[in-house]
Formats: C-alpha cells, sequence, structure tokens
C-alpha cells in the first residue's frame, strides 16, 4: 500500500485540557513554505482569526531587520485541520515525529502577524531563514473549537501600560532621555510613576513616565546633540527650574500634600501642561539661550486653577474634563507661550484664531 506523502517534523508531545498538543522548533523559512489557510474572504463567524490587518506587517517586520541580534518573537499558535500520527522515539513518550499530511491546513490562531511580517523580512534578508521559532500545534476538532481557541487565547492577553513599555525599552533614545532625566532627579524621581500610564487617585506621584516622555520629546526636539549625558543634563536643569516655579510639587514632594489634591485642582500638574512646558521650553531655551531662567518666571503668571474656565475650558479641559487631544495641547502651549514672550508657530496662531472664534475671545487671557 502507497503511503501518503507527508511533513515531518520533530516535536514534544503534551497535554492540555485533556488533549494532546505538540511543541516544535520551526525554521522562520518553514513558515513561508507551509501553506496557511487564509480565511481573509470570509464572513466573521465562519472565520476562526480576525483578518490580517496589513499595516501592521511593515512595522514588525522592520522591527526584525533593524534588531538582527536581538529581536524577540513568543511562540506562534496553529491548529492543524487533518489527522496526524505522532512517532515517539525510542524509549521516549513525549519526544517524537510528528507527520502530518501534506494536504493538511494550518490555522493560526494566534500570531498571523507575526508569521506575515517574518515572510516580508525573509525576502529582504533571506539568511534569516535558518533561524527559528517555537510553534505550538493543536489538533483542529472544527471551527467552534478554533473560534473559542482565538477567544481563550485573548482574554487574558493586556497590553502592558505605555509608560512599562517605556521603562523596559533600550532601543528608543528618547525614552533612554526621559529615564535618565528621572533617574538623576531627586525631585522627579520621586514625583514620577515609572510603570502607570494613568495615575489612581490615591496615587503620590503626579506624572507618569508616560507624560514625562512626550514633555522631554518636545523639549529637546532639534537640540539633541546624541550625545544622552549632555542632552540628559539640559532637559534635567529645564525641568528642575521649572519645578522651582510650582511650590505644590515641593509639597507633594515633600509630603506635606496629596498629590491628588493638586491633580485635582491644578492644570500645572497634567500630563497636558507638562508637555506645554516641554514645548514652550523648546522654543525658550533655542531664542534665550542665556535668560531662560529668568523668563520662567513669568509662569507664575497663569492662573492654573481648574476652576479658572474662563482660561481652561475649551483649551485644556473639555467639558470640566483634562483633555490630551492634540488642539488642546496646542491651545495650553499658547497659554505659556504668552506669557513666557514667545512667539506663536503658524500652526499655533491657526489653532489659536479657530479657539477664539468659537469662545468669541480675541486673544489668550
Amino acid at each position: 500500500m502507497e503511503t501518503q506523502p507527508s511533513l515531518t517534523f520533530p516535536v514534544i508531545r503534551g497535554l492540555q485540557a485533556r488533549r494532546e498538543y505538540y511543541v516544535a522548533m520551526w525554521t522562520l523559512r518553514m513558515l513561508r513554505q507551509i501553506s496557511i489557510f487564509d480565511e481573509d474572504e470570509l464572513p466573521p463567524e465562519l472565520r476562526a482569526q480576525r483578518t490580517l490587518n496589513k499595516a501592521r506587517i511593515p512595522e514588525i517586520s522592520n522591527y526584525i531587520l533593524d534588531n538582527p541580534d536581538d529581536y524577540t518573537f513568543s511562540a506562534l499558535t496553529v491548529s492543524i485541520d487533518s489527522d496526524v500520527v505522532f512517532e515517539p522515539l525510542p524509549g521516549q513518550d513525549k519526544l517524537g515525529l510528528l507527520r502530518v499530511p501534506m494536504d493538511a491546513r494550518f490555522i493560526i490562531n494566534d500570531g498571523q502577524h507575526r508569521r506575515a511580517a517574518i515572510t516580508e523580512a525573509l525576502e529582504q534578508r533571506s539568511q534569516l531563514g535558518h533561524e527559528t521559532i517555537a510553534v505550538v500545534f493543536f489538533l483542529d476538532i472544527g471551527l467552534e473549537r478554533s473560534q473559542q481557541m482565538f477567544a481563550d487565547l485573548n482574554r487574558h492577553a493586556i497590553r502592558p501600560s505605555r509608560s512599562l513599555g517605556l521603562l523596559y525599552d533600550h532601543r528608543n533614545d528618547k525614552a533612554k532621555l526621559a529615564k535618565l532625566v528621572i533617574m538623576k532627579s531627586d525631585f522627579f524621581r520621586d514625583i514620577v510613576d515609572m510603570e502607570k500610564s494613568s495615575l489612581a487617585k490615591r496615587s503620590r506621584k503626579l506624572f507618569t513616565l508616560s507624560a514625562f516622555y512626550n514633555a522631554c520629546a518636545d523639549l529637546v526636539e532639534g537640540m539633541a546633540t546624541g550625545n544622552l549625558i549632555e542632552d540628559a543634563n539640559l532637559a534635567r536643569t529645564y525641568w528642575e527650574t521649572t519645578a522651582e516655579r510650582f511650590p505644590s510639587w515641593w509639597q507633594v514632594h515633600e509630603g506635606r500634600i496629596p498629590a491628588s489634591e493638586v491633580r485635582e485642582g491644578y492644570i500645572h500638574s497634567h500630563g497636558i501642561a507638562l508637555q506645554a512646558l516641554g514645548k514652550a521650553g523648546n522654543v525658550l531655551l533655542k531664542q534665550h539661550p542665556k535668560d531662560w531662567r529668568k523668563r520662567l518666571d513669568g509662569l507664575k503668571k497663569i492662573n492654573w486653577s481648574r476652576s479658572n474656565a474662563t482660561v481652561w475650558e475649551g483649551r485644556a479641559m473639555i467639558g470640566g474634563k483634562v483633555s490630551k487631544a492634540t488642539t488642546n495641547i496646542i491651545l495650553t502651549t499658547n497659554v505659556i507661550k504668552k506669557v513666557l514672550l514667545l512667539p506663536f508657530s503658524e500652526e499655533e496662531q491657526r489653532v489659536e484664531a479657530a479657539h477664539n472664534r468659537k469662545s468669541g475671545r480675541g486673544r489668550v487671557r
């Protein structure tokens, strides 16, 4: 009797929920060569996976190409829609060979974008083909089971906070800068939360790393020398000098007032103000490199109280709630630039004019 052609590869056999599954190491080249069933043309109720978002693929592919020595991928999860044969190695019951018919369908339950990105990366760098990725194989017992697998695999998948992602990112130069500023500053190290991207009401912190990252990036835009230490020293000097104009920040730092009380009462203790201070500071440092410290005294002229709706409603707040929208960041920056006697950019002038028309005001107060 003629044996049906099959694909054979070494695996480890496991048991989960009383069902067998298999773990293999596949070369990246194998991912490209093995046919994966394409469900994109099917309606959602007949698919076992979301449709492929092709816009994500170049980003992931570039991640591989830009970091050939230290990229990291978790295992793919794949269903095999076919009968398979596991042949244990002599003296083993968990190690062996898995024989899969050549006409079997492979359906990716988790990792379709990784697989597509790897395939694209191989087009540009074929030598990656001998590297490997772990693949976990389940035996597909129908559409309902595959859909349930997708739901279960994603049920508990929670993206880390942006702050935590920045904290652990050692490739991003702007993240390195923000973290170095915080670590070198006794003041900001105490009031910036390095893990959360939104602060709980009882948090002792005033700002998040995510907000501080945005502010630092805007502060050094067009001024960074590429020397991390020098750039961080400049940024730290600016932020610590700025902090001297906000007594309540120091009261939080010294434990004399709850951070929540300051955040609830003042605009200056929110990420939108921090980023606006970074944007305004960028222009201040460029145009007034010698006397910028003295000019920062203008910040004391601003009534930062959230109850000051005349200034902040429609500018830093919408309906009494602080807004992080780009337009609101610009409008908040404009308030700061005005008291620091700094010129508006064309975009800032346009946004300011639109705000004034909408509110019936002629200028920043």
